[in-house]
């Protein structure tokens, strides 16, 4: 897809690829609308974006995922693409890691993405894109990451299928499978400790595979 002139939604814009990944899309001629839960670093980056519309979303209320697709395709007029960069890191071992967490998990990681996503299908041009993170966890099935894990392999199966179905209609659905990223998101998560990595690419070396894997549609 051609950047410049696209109208493109990016939910999660408040997180380090997020709010990064949005910069570099409003630089290369992007309209963009941007969301996330919080608020400060929601006009952070849209004041970065010359005051992109924006719009708080709660990932745990799947209405509010979709509601947000809704209102950024009226604030900009309709919609090229969307981008997920939603999601919550969490560590331990199975049995450790309790059925609240793992649900946290599998809501954040997946169900929210796909509200998101399934909200902007009927709404996507022939040529549109949609895309969502999901990471190289769900090809190395690491040891003490089963339910973080499990979490990033549902988004990549179901975006599988959903490639599959839009075939026909022309519309592009990306799994933006990034290796480890220098981004912090490691040290914020909900329950344990990452285990030791070895040195990951920058956040700007992600962002730019994102917004190539958008170009290229592949």
């Amino acid at each position: 897809m051609k950047i410049s002139g696209a109208r493109i939604l990016v939910p999660g814009a408040t997180g380090a690829i997020g709010s990064a990944l949005a910069e570099q899309l409003h630089q290369q001629g992007a309209r963009i609308a941007i969301a996330g839960r919080d608020a400060a670093a929601l006009t952070r980056v849209a004041d970065t974006c010359s005051g992109a519309p924006s719009r708080r979303f709660d990932a745990y209320d799947l209405d509010s995922c979709a509601g947000t697709v809704t209102w950024a395709q009226e604030a900009l007029g309709g919609l090229d693409a969307v981008v997920v960069c939603v999601g919550v890191a969490g560590f331990g071992r199975a049995e450790a890691v309790g059925d609240a967490i793992a649900e946290h998990l599998i809501t954040v990681n997946a169900l929210a993405p796909m509200a998101f996503l399934r909200a902007a299908l009927p709404l996507m041009p022939r040529g549109g894109v949609v895309a969502a993170v999901t990471g190289v966890v769900v090809d190395l099935a690491p040891v003490g990451m089963a339910d973080y894990t499990a979490s990033k392999a549902a988004l990549a199966l179901w975006l599988t299928c959903v490639r599959r179905e839009q075939r026909r209609k022309g519309v592009h659905v990306l799994d933006l499978r990034l290796d480890h990223v220098e981004s912090g998101f490691a040290d914020r998560a909900v329950i344990g400790s990452p285990p030791s990595l070895p040195r990951g690419q920058t956040v700007r070396e992600a962002v730019n595979a994102i917004v190539e894997a958008l170009k290229s549609e592949a």
